[in-house]
């Protein structure tokens, strides 16, 4: 037991000078060597704010610019297209299955393309009927309608110069045969719109819907609807597809049952899906969402 250290003994020869040189110094004054150089994290400091700036929002004034002019577009692909098919028809047989194909493809394509800017209507009757429902801001609705009917003028003055050795567009054009009458192409119209929107609140504005078929749902929808309607009154479903042809054409015959049916087809529509719907859980549904993009939220301006 003698010869045992003692617990004081022991821990001062754990600290004793000849143990002591395992102990690095580090002396504070010293600065400790940086990954980057200072020209390197002035580079990363001015990328992190220009990434801070992309993040911010654009003003509602930008945001009405932008979604203005993917109508415009969207809408101008749309009757350049499917107006299009039925002049070429008239130079090689596409037949009613050939055109309604191009309307279904072209309104598929312009939606994925389009939709998580503005929403795609593309359709005053659509843009009109969302806002009745309170699925869209009525202060952007006069902005979409001019939109959708310069794209739709625009897209007709194109085909009618492309196409001028065919004399006339009226092949464009939405028209029904005497042998129809005026209430039988009202009931037309009102019904294949009635169809067209009851599928876009079904798929585009329900939250229990999969987003990622929209296009499909909505492109084949038009496409059943040309080939049933479209022999007797062309198949509207659509004001500015029928204005804009007409405005370029000069001729206005029967024009008011493409404007007032489509649009009391689309609101009858919004109308029955109401019944349907069932709100989302835990979340109040917004005044002013749109479509084809998960419900995008406009913004009040």
């Amino acid at each position: 037991m003698a010869n045992t250290p003692s617990i004081t003994e022991e821990i001062s020869s754990n600290f004793s000078p000849t143990k002591s040189s395992t102990i690095v110094e580090v002396s504070p004054k010293l600065p400790l060597p940086t990954k980057f150089s200072i020209m390197q994290e002035d580079k990363a400091k001015r990328s992190r704010e220009i990434s801070i700036n992309d993040d911010i929002p654009p003003s509602n004034l930008q945001k009405l610019n932008i979604d203005t002019v993917a109508e415009l577009v969207g809408t101008y692909f749309l009757i350049f297209a499917g107006c299009g098919a039925a002049l070429v028809n008239k130079v090689q047989t596409l037949t009613i299955v050939g055109i309604a194909l191009v309307w279904g493809l072209v309104l598929m394509a312009a939606i994925y393309a389009l939709g998580h800017i503005s929403g795609a209507h593309f359709n005053p009757a659509v843009t009109l009927a969302l806002a009745a429902a309170r699925k869209f801001s009525w202060k952007l609705v006069p902005m979409y309608l001019l939109a959708q009917l310069l794209g739709a003028t625009l897209a007709s003055l194109t085909l009618r110069a492309l196409f001028h050795d065919q004399g006339n567009i009226q092949a464009t054009m939405t028209q029904y045969k005497d042998s129809t009458s005026d209430l039988e192409a009202i009931t037309w119209e009102f019904i294949i719109t009635f169809i067209l929107m009851f599928n876009i609140c079904a798929v585009a504005t329900d939250h229990r819907a999969n987003k990622h078929l929209t296009g499909v749902a909505i492109g084949a929808t038009v496409l059943f609807n040309v080939i049933i309607a479209g022999p007797i009154t062309g198949a509207s479903m659509n004001p500015a597809r029928s204005l804009g042809p007409a405005v370029v054409s000069g001729v206005y015959k029967n024009l008011w049952v493409f404007i007032i049916a489509p649009i009391l087809g689309a609101m009858a529509a919004t109308l029955v899906y109401s019944i349907l719907r069932v709100p989302k859980p835990g979340k109040l549904e917004e005044n002013t969402q749109s479509m084809y993009n998960e419900l995008y939220i406009h913004p009040e301006v």
